[in-house]
């Protein structure tokens, strides 16, 4: 019998070709969406997005997606459209054939109708437009470039070995939509047509999804400034003494677990903002860039415009997470101080609680005594009476009687004392 497979084998193997890129050829055009709701978008309900995705494949007639899809490639009319579902978002590509009236004509956009962009599940992230022609001669690229996008955050380079030129300036035009352009030679294939420009829509995506970080960055600034000063305070407090040790505690504990609070609102935003700009430098990585007629390349824009914000995010995480450790760590000093003095206030009393014991036991040595004395004077009584009938046999006085016996009970008595005594202790 043949060996049985893993129940994951084939969908695991497939997930590899699952998302291929688009196949297309110069001249053409591509308009992006990516939709994301505005808060908690990791656990969203994703049947809504699959419901937003069919509905506007019903309005072309075009085939369903398989229940719980997380990407979809299909024809819509004239037109073919590529969806895909990520952890935070969802993304619509839709490719057209031959050259706009105008390029980046906004009327392209359409092929999104209005009412279908109002019943979105979420908000527009970013839009882009892609303008695809075939490659002219450099002089008058650069006389396209220059006039279509604006000058001081053009970026503009030649990739894949000098196969296409990119250009974009990741700026928002007035119709709302990023725009990006690709001049491609003629021998350059079409699946190599397609890699570009879905590059293209990913550094723009994850570019303006990791600036989510950024944003989040500026809101916490304040706070963190105000916890920073105050955590500074109480360790001003915790070493001049001025304040009770507890009442100093109860402000580290209450400065920690606020910190502990930003930190867990936090930390899933630092972590996607990590992961999305190596995402962005990755997609440029692979484009193998080459300058373009003294122009900056699409890294030059990042390192000079976006990886600054990066650094503030990454500076802003770890000092986050240094001013939580340092809470901490005043808060472990701080409870070992009121520990100590709590152990010395613990002395005191032990050494109060021994003088107490002492006195008691001089006390109790004392009715002790006392004791001996009373129990001594009821057994010679008692005595007394017992030989009182031997006085007048041995010829002597009751007095002289008492007297002898005296002596030999009280030793008696203070001898079964201190036995008794003795045993209970």
């Amino acid at each position: 019998m043949p060996i049985a497979d893993h129940d994951l084998r084939y969908r695991l193997a497939n997930e590899l070709h699952a998302r291929p890129f688009p196949i297309l050829s110069a001249p053409c055009r591509a308009v992006f969406l990516a939709v994301k709701q505005p808060s908690d978008a990791a656990s969203r309900d994703r049947d809504a997005d699959l419901a937003h995705l069919t509905n506007l494949l019903d309005r072309y007639g075009a085939a369903h997606p398989q229940p719980g899809a997380t990407h979809y490639s299909g024809e819509i009319g004239k037109h073919a459209i590529k969806w895909e579902s990520h952890t935070e978002f969802v993304t619509y590509t839709v490719f057209l054939s031959g050259y706009a009236q105008r390029p980046f004509d906004p009327a392209d956009f359409d092929v999104f109708p209005k009412d279908w962009l109002d019943k979105a599940p979420g908000v527009r992230m970013t839009s882009a437009m892609i303008h695809v022609e075939p490659r002219p001669e450099d002089d008058q690229i650069a006389a396209k470039v220059d006039d279509w996008f604006v000058p001081e955050s053009l970026a503009v380079s030649e990739v894949l070995d000098g196969e296409v030129v990119i250009a974009g300036d990741f700026r928002i035009d007035t119709a709302g939509h990023s725009r990006f352009a690709a001049f491609v030679r003629n021998d350059t294939g079409e699946r190599r047509i397609g890699r570009v420009v879905q590059r293209l829509c990913e550094i723009e995506t994850y570019k303006t999804m990791s600036m989510l970080g950024f944003a989040r960055v500026r809101d916490l600034g304040p706070r963190m400034s105000g916890i920073d000063a105050e955590l500074s305070e109480l360790m001003v407090q915790m070493t001049s003494g001025d304040d009770p040790s507890e009442m100093t505690l109860g402000g580290l504990l209450r400065v920690s677990a606020e910190l502990e609070a930003l930190s867990a609102q936090s930390s899933f935003r630092f972590g996607a903002t990590g992961a999305y700009e190596a995402i962005v430098g990755q997609r440029i990585e692979v484009l193998r860039e080459k300058r373009f007629r003294g122009r900056q390349t699409f890294a030059e824009f990042m390192m000079r415009r976006y990886d600054p914000a990066m650094r503030t995010v990454k500076a802003s995480e770890r000092r986050l997470e240094a001013m939580a450790d340092r809470a901490i760590r005043a808060g472990d000093l701080l409870r070992t101080r009121v520990e100590v003095e709590r152990s010395a206030q613990n002395q005191k009393l032990l050494e109060s609680m021994d003088k107490r014991a002492d006195m008691q036991l001089r006390l109790q040595e004392t009715v002790e005594g006392l004791s001996v004395v009373a129990i001594s004077y009821y057994a010679v009584s008692l005595a007394g009476y017992l030989l009182y009938p031997l006085a007048e046999v041995i010829g002597l006085s009751k007095g002289m009687l008492l007297a002898m016996v005296t002596l030999p009970v009280v030793v008696m008595v203070w001898l079964a004392i201190r036995r008794i005594r003795a045993r209970m202790e």
